[in-house]
């Protein structure tokens, strides 16, 4: 991808994007559709906060720049072209990310890599709002992200070893003040856990995260993101990942076979949700995740046959 003009300093306004618009520029070579989703984000946000200013408008004015070169280059990229596609995209990017994170977390490995993750998947389901408003799962989500990386965090800061897996979250934590949470590379390498940290929901508690229910997986990601080979259509002589033993997928609720449409009358945003449903089981087959997959085509699957989700 070309390289993108500089953008000014930022004003001091516009602090509570700056990791957002770091997480861009991290993300140019890796997902350059995570990176224009960011900066779209950044753009929005900074629009809501100050446009009037001279040094605002000037950053927004180069900020849009990026954006629209952006775009041109990604321009036969269904992700960039169509919003579904993109949301799918982006929530897909940073389920995997938090996986990996949790993984750590609750393997006992506490580094700046993991705290990275966490911190960047709540910063990536900031980026989804683009797109609309968030699903209460994603808000849960954000919130444990956001609260575990300023946790271990500052853990580590201060000598002490934080407390491996879900614990209590403290309702007040002022990550966005906290430059180092943010702060840190992305790895160049992907982390490999080891199988001890494997994720399995059967091992869950109820309501061990107070409330905060863990993304459907049926498996942890051997990479972060940033790894994950995208598919161009071209053949490619890269060593493929050795086969992986899928657990079983969920039992698809019988009623399902059943239903029958008679009166119901679906509107277009009836349709437009069981296809988001449908996307959004597609981008999760890209990563061997048969859970959410399942669990998608089967939420578009009642919102066809009940008109209710």
């Amino acid at each position: 991808m070309a390289a993108l003009a500089p953008l000014p300093p930022l004003p001091a306004q516009f602090k509570s994007i700056q990791h957002h618009l770091r997480t861009a520029q991290e993300h140019d070579k890796r997902d350059p559709v995570v990176a224009y989703y960011c900066r779209l984000y950044a753009m929005q946000t900074g629009m809501k906060i100050d446009s009037k200013t001279p040094e605002c408008r000037k950053f927004l004015s180069k900020l849009m720049d990026q954006l629209e070169a952006l775009k041109k280059q990604l321009g036969d990229n269904e992700a960039v072209t169509q919003e579904i596609v993109g949301c799918a995209h982006l929530e897909n990017y940073a389920l995997k990310m938090f996986l990996y994170a949790d993984n750590e977390d609750r393997a006992g490995r506490f580094h700046k890599n993991m705290i990275k993750s966490f911190y960047t998947a709540s910063l990536l389901i900031d980026v989804i709002t683009v797109f609309g408003e968030l699903t209460d799962e994603n808000v849960k989500h954000r919130k444990y992200a956001r609260w575990k990386a300023t946790y271990i965090h500052n853990c580590l800061k201060n000598g002490e070893t934080p407390q491996a897996g879900p614990v209590g979250i403290e309702e007040e934590n002022d990550v966005e003040e906290n430059e180092d949470v943010g702060a840190t590379s992305l790895p160049t390498q992907p982390p490999q856990p080891s199988s001890s940290s494997a994720y399995d929901p059967s091992n869950l508690a109820p309501g061990s995260y107070s409330g905060i229910q863990i993304p459907p997986g049926a498996h942890a990601p051997a990479n972060t993101p940033a790894e994950v080979p995208h598919s161009t259509g071209v053949t490619s002589n890269a060593v493929q990942p050795s086969p992986q033993t899928v657990p079983a997928a969920p039992a698809v609720d019988p009623d399902l076979y059943t239903a029958s449409q008679g009166d119901i009358r679906l509107t277009p945003e009836d349709f437009a949700r069981a296809q988001k449903y449908c996307k959004y089981a597609g981008s999760a087959l890209q990563y061997e995740d048969v859970g959410t997959a399942v669990q998608n085509l089967q939420k578009a699957l009642r919102l066809l046959t009940t008109g209710r989700e």
